[in-house]
C-alpha cells in the first residue's frame, strides 16, 4: 500500500474500499472485514448509503488497531447546514461507534453547504475529525469554496475512470491543492471496462486484468481509488496493483478512452438536483 499527503500533512491510502449499495448490514459488515483482511486500511461510507452501524462493526470486529483505519464519511443534502452538519457529524459517530473521523465530506454541492462547511471548520479545529473535504464540486465550485473558506478542502471525491478522466477538474484540484479522490473508478462496471480490448491488451504485458490496469491507471494520475465488491477474490484482485507500473505510452493510450462527460449522473442538470435533494435519509 502506498499513500498521499493531504494539504494538512495528514497520509491517506491511495486505494480503499467503498461501500455504496451495499445496504444489508450483514452482507456490508461481512465485506468490511474481507476488506480489511485482504489490507485495505481506508474505508468509505457515507449517510446517505444507510450502512454506517455495519461499517462501524466491522471495524470493532477486525482486531485492527482504530489508529490504523483510515475511516470516511458523508454529509447529505438534507442535513447541509451550520447546525444541520453538527447533529449529523455526531449522528455518524454514533453509528459507526467512533470517537472521531479520518475524513468527513460534503456529499453534494447542494443546499446551504457553506453552512455545513463552517461547521465541519469547527469540528476540525477541535479534532473531531482529521481532514475534511466534498464530493462532486465540478470546478467553478470548488475554486469558489477554496477562496472564500478558513480550511481549504482536503480532498475532492468525484467520478474518474477511464471513460471520463476530468483532466481539467484535476489541474483544479492541483491548483488548490485539494487530492482528488475517484468514486467508480470501475466506471461501475459498464463500458464493458472488464474485457475492454485496450485494458485488457495492456493488462496481457503486466499480467494483469482490465481492472487492475484501470485502477493503476488513476494511481498513476495521483488519484486515490475505492473500488467496491463483495466477493473477496474481486477485493484481492482489486487490492494487487502495486507491483507494476504503466509506461507513458500505456497512460496515454488509456486517456484515449475518455468520453468528455459522464454516463452515470449530469451533476448540471436540474432534473439531478431535484433527485438528489428529494432523497432524505432522516424524518
Amino acid at each position: 500500500m502506498e499513500f498521499t499527503t493531504l494539504n494538512n500533512g495528514v497520509k491517506m491510502p491511495l486505494e480503499g474500499f467503498g461501500v455504496f449499495q451495499i445496504t444489508d448490514a450483514a452482507i456490508c459488515e461481512q465485506a468490511v472485514l474481507d476488506a480489511l483482511q485482504t489490507g485495505y486500511r481506508l474505508i468509505d461510507t457515507a449517510a446517505a448509503y444507510l450502512n454506517e452501524e455495519a461499517v462501524g462493526a466491522a471495524i470493532r470486529n477486525s482486531g485492527i488497531l482504530r489508529e490504523e483505519i483510515f475511516v470516511a464519511t458523508k454529509l447529505w443534502i438534507q442535513d447541509a447546514s451550520y447546525e444541520g452538519a453538527k447533529k449529523a457529524f455526531q449522528t455518524s459517530l454514533d453509528n459507526l461507534g467512533l470517537t472521531y473521523l479520518d475524513l468527513y465530506l460534503i456529499h453534494q454541492p447542494m443546499s446551504d453547504y457553506y453552512g455545513a462547511w463552517r461547521a465541519m471548520e469547527e469540528l476540525y479545529r477541535e479534532g473531531k475529525v482529521r481532514a475534511i473535504g466534498v464530493c462532486n464540486f465540478y470546478p467553478d465550485r470548488l475554486a469558489d469554496l477554496c477562496i472564500n473558506a478558513k480550511v481549504t478542502p482536503a480532498v475532492n471525491q468525484v467520478e474518474l475512470h477511464p471513460f471520463f478522466a476530468q483532466k481539467d477538474a484535476l489541474e483544479n484540484m492541483k491548483e488548490f491543492c485539494v487530492q482528488p479522490e475517484a468514486w467508480g473508478p470501475l466506471a461501475e462496471g459498464t463500458h464493458g471496462i472488464f474485457t475492454h480490448p485496450v485494458l485488457t491488451e495492456i493488462g496481457a504485458k503486466y499480467g494483469k486484468t482490465a481492472a487492475q490496469v484501470a485502477l493503476r491507471w488513476n494511481i498513476q494520475r495521483g488519484v486515490v481509488v475505492i473500488p467496491k465488491s463483495t466477493h473477496k477474490q474481486r477485493m484481492e484482485e482489486n487490492f494487487d496493483i502495486w507491483d507494476f507500473s504503466l509506461s507513458d505510452e500505456d497512460m496515454t493510450a488509456i486517456a484515449a478512452l475518455d468520453l468528455g462527460h459522464s454516463e452515470a449522473v449530469d451533476h448540471g442538470s436540474a432534473q439531478t438536483a431535484k433527485w438528489l435533494n428529494a432523497y432524505k435519509i432522516h424524518d
